[in-house]
């Protein structure tokens, strides 16, 4: 049977504390379950419907948004498909309506790829691959992207995971983030400035409940410790779960909605690690140029505490 969300890949491993289980999506490669021991750690949704609020899926070759769907390089403009046409924005990239195909596959790990193709905006052939491995404490993610083609390439990469821990109440959590700015944005939600957030309402260096924040927002100069930047939930038993990532995941978007299905009325909440903000193929902010051949390997994971 073919699913709206493609094939199912389904992984399982045990840890110490309980069978530790995820499912991914072959549509634009999402996480659409994972749980430790029956405790959901993500948002969930079932297999015949699109992912709500993009959950989980992979954003590549850029997270967010571009301005119009028009970006310019050495004098050249490029106009990307307005994909956002109630802001008229490009958004979340090219791949998110892509069947990813099996590259490799075992209990606890699977590979999936999917290629950029040439096309208006975007006249770069890209091989890309996503690595998702059940680990002792969650469940670790590697991006790989090849420039298959003759010249330089911007890539970014984003992804849209919603958070939660069971059946706790994600109002009743605290959200902590390793971030130092808050990029303000106009009502199309594009970067204007970027702020330093010591002493502002945006300061999320400690954690805030949850209750307390309605977020679209996007926050700059994240920062690393024992080289990993980590933004966490807590719940009030004190078990955690938490968006660890390397040091090139410089920004992080924070969104919140309370219509998220099946949530009846609670709050959801996606921490969404980008390695660019919004619009950066304007501003060049956190862009990466791939030179034709050129590799790129990155990671990040989400990660269970106190269970």
């Amino acid at each position: 049977m073919t699913f709206p969300t493609g094939e199912q890949y389904e992984l399982q491993t045990r840890t110490a504390s309980g069978e530790l289980r995820a499912t991914i999506t072959g549509l634009a490669a999402a996480i659409r379950h994972l749980s430790i021991d029956g405790i959901d750690l993500v948002e969930t949704y079932g297999e015949e419907s699109s992912p709500p609020y993009a959950a989980g899926i992979v954003l590549v070759p850029w997270p967010n948004r571009i301005r119009d769907g028009r970006w310019e390089h050495e004098g050249v403009e490029r106009q990307l498909d307005v994909t956002e046409p109630a802001l008229n924005n490009a958004i979340h990239g090219l791949l998110r309506f892509t069947e990813y195909s099996e590259v490799d596959r075992t209990q606890d790990s699977v590979t999936l790829a999917a290629t950029v193709y040439p096309q208006h905006g975007y006249p770069y052939l890209l091989e890309t691959a996503v690595h998702y491995e059940l680990v002792s404490d969650g469940l670790k993610v590697t991006h790989y992207l090849r420039n298959l083609g003759h010249e330089s390439a911007p890539v970014a990469v984003g992804t849209h995971p919603f958070l939660r821990i069971g059946d706790v109440p994600t109002e009743s959590l605290t959200l902590q983030l390793s971030a130092a700015s808050h990029i303000e944005v106009d009502d199309r939600l594009l970067p204007t400035s970027e702020v330093p957030v010591e002493g502002t309402e945006w300061d999320l260096r400690d954690p805030r409940p949850v209750s307390e924040l309605q977020l679209d927002d996007a926050w700059g100069e994240a920062f690393a410790t024992d080289g990993e930047v980590v933004h966490t939930l807590t719940a009030p038993d004190g078990r955690t779960v938490s968006m660890w990532a390397e040091p090139e995941f410089g920004f992080v978007q924070v969104f919140t909605t309370r219509q998220f299905p099946g949530r009846d009325g609670d709050a959801a909440i996606a921490i969404e690690p980008m390695t660019a903000p919004a619009d950066a193929f304007n501003s060049g902010k956190g862009l990466r140029w791939l030179a034709p051949g050129d590799e790129w390997e990155i990671s990040w994971g989400i990660r269970f505490g106190g269970f």
